[in-house]
């Protein structure tokens, strides 16, 4: 997941926001656009002048980024919603990042590898809360 934009619409002007955000934080345009089927990606990209790299936006390309939501879907339901917009643009930013921390592809890797990614990810954690274990 590189980033989340939380939006009362999902309409260009809300696409283009979310694209100059991801090209900011990344620092280079993808080889690649991947979205879901909304047509509005589609046109933040042509008003952008982003159309050198492919834009996909096939049944099932997006499932990566869809299952990565899965978890914040689920504390959504816990707390019946966040409260406002800010609240939830503030926990979605900081899990994006702490989702890609911790979760490694398990399938790609064996065991003993997982271990140690897993071991790097908590080390990292630490460091970055000043926790000595």
């Amino acid at each position: 997941m590189l980033d989340v934009l939380v939006q009362p619409k999902r309409d260009r002007r809300a696409a283009q926001k979310l694209m100059h955000k991801l090209l900011k934080k990344q620092g280079m345009a993808p080889d690649v656009w991947v979205t879901d089927k909304c047509p509005a990606y589609g046109a933040a990209l042509r008003e952008m002048k982003l159309s050198r790299a492919p834009h996909v936006q096939r049944k099932r390309a997006n499932n990566r980024t869809e299952s990565s939501h899965v978890p914040v879907r689920r504390r959504e339901r816990k707390l019946q919603g966040f409260k406002s917009r800010g609240s939830a643009q503030l926990f979605l930013s900081l899990h994006a990042a702490a989702y890609n921390t911790f979760t490694v592809p398990r399938h790609l890797v064996s065991a003993r590898t997982h271990r140690l990614f897993r071991a790097e990810a908590f080390e990292t954690w630490r460091s970055a809360a000043g926790i000595t274990a």
